[in-house]
């Protein structure tokens, strides 16, 4: 199975930083359209909402789209890869035990942007929860199911 190019590179130089805002991406292996069953979605939401609830980070806007998610969120007591590792490795496990099927779910690594302090935090989750509208699944907001953004 071949890696993805310069994946190495997507850790080199990565910090996380307690009480930091990031804009989180992480997409499927091979770009495999698994969440477009909204109930597979939801055990990705699951994962994510049991990070926030466990105190290790704040959920601030997230949208998962058939084949990636978004996830703005400030992190508070663990380490951005440790938290995003344990999210993306419990979902897997629970999609394959939902779906029957094996193997990798994600391809490695994500890509984080840490947000400024004093950068509006906004815009970042109007880009996030707009993803369904300008991929053309719905016509507004509201009809897509696997969104959030704590303003709401």
């Amino acid at each position: 199975m071949p890696t993805q190019p310069n994946s190495h590179r997507l850790r080199r130089g990565r910090y996380s930083e307690t009480g930091r805002a990031y804009l989180i991406t992480a997409v499927i292996h091979n770009r495999q359209p698994v969440f477009s069953d909204w109930r597979l979605g939801r055990l990705l939401v699951q994962e994510r909402r049991r990070a926030h609830e466990s105190g290790h980070v704040d959920s601030i806007a997230w949208v998962v789209m058939p084949d990636h998610f978004h996830w703005l969120m400030q992190l508070h007591d663990k380490d951005l890869g440790n938290v995003i590792g344990a999210i993306k490795s419990r979902c897997t496990q629970s999609v394959n035990k939902a779906t029957g099927r094996r193997g990798p779910l994600w391809q490695s690594g994500y890509h984080d942007r840490a947000i400024r302090d004093g950068e509006d935090l906004l815009p970042f989750a109007r880009y996030i929860i707009a993803n369904p509208l300008r991929a053309g699944l719905v016509e507004k907001y509201g009809d897509y199911p696997l969104w959030d953004a704590c303003w709401l």
